[in-house]
């Protein structure tokens, strides 16, 4: 056979080249591409998937959780309220009750591994250490129609290196704090009368409602969820209690499943 002429290491790069370009053959065109893999980036992705939606998840990073895994100023825990119980059911998340003060408590690093694990699950991909640096528009009327991908390793390196391209019906800043999907067509894409607030104060009770009731369409094929809702609409940060994330993410899965059927 000739794969016994070849050595282990050969055999090692040519599968992980050939599979690599499979994956991106298959992703040059999505229906959704996710900006961020945080808590309500991955909770988007799952209840997209599982509508039969090709969803992909760009993660700057090598890893995932966004803002989860340091919990509460490095404490492991994080809270939630019992509006967001149904959403940790189906993703397998196990939480206590702390009856003094009417909260759920859960362990961060089990909330990050199952969000993941339920939007992979779901059919949903998440490739890390991709930085997403600019968007593909269109004109009349403006519409945002994907995104524009560099290795977060040659950004960090300094080089000048080209870009590649992932064509998407639909676009989700789910980058958190620093919302780098909307700054970057704030600044770029002509015809967007967009600006960004910026994120206030601490005020989590205010945070946790105005969030979800903010999530949504920003501007056709452009969505936006998480805290980069709160950095677009200048509302107040809430800390470690992520009910909001997960509702958000929720929440703009609904919007963009009803508005990709009914441009179908």
């Amino acid at each position: 056979m000739v794969t016994a002429l070849r050595s282990l290491e050969e055999r090692i790069s040519r599968a992980i080249w050939r599979n690599t370009a499979r994956d991106w053959l298959d992703l040059a065109k999505v229906d959704v591409t996710v900006v961020g893999a945080g808590p309500s980036g991955m909770t988007a992705a799952k209840y997209l998937a599982e509508r039969g939606f090709k969803v992909v998840i760009f993660e700057r990073r090598l890893s995932f959780g966004g803002g989860i895994g340091g919990g509460g100023m490095l404490l492991h825990k994080i809270v939630v309220d019992d509006r967001v119980i149904q959403i940790l059911d189906e993703f397998k998340v196990k939480y206590s009750r702390d009856d003094e003060e009417n909260l759920y408590v859960l362990d961060a690093s089990e909330l990050m591994a199952k969000l993941a694990a339920g939007a992979i699950d779901a059919g949903a991909k998440i490739i890390h250490g991709l930085h997403v640096e600019d968007v593909i528009y269109r004109e009349n009327p403006v519409r945002i129609e994907g995104v524009v991908l560099q290795w977060s390793a040659v950004v960090l390196s300094g080089l000048h290196v080209d870009p590649l391209f992932v064509r998407s019906r639909a676009v989700v800043d789910a980058t958190g704090h620093d919302a780098e999907v909307l700054r970057v067509v704030a600044k770029k894409v002509p015809g967007v009368n967009l600006v960004l607030a910026g994120e206030k104060a601490a005020y989590s009770e205010k945070s946790e409602s105005l969030v979800v009731e903010n999530t949504g369409r920003v501007l056709p094929g452009l969505y936006v969820t998480g805290m980069s809702v709160a950095a677009l609409y200048g509302l107040p940060r809430m800390g470690p209690i992520f009910s909001s994330m997960l509702l958000s993410g929720k929440r703009v899965a609904e919007i963009i499943e009803r508005d990709l059927k009914a441009s179908a």
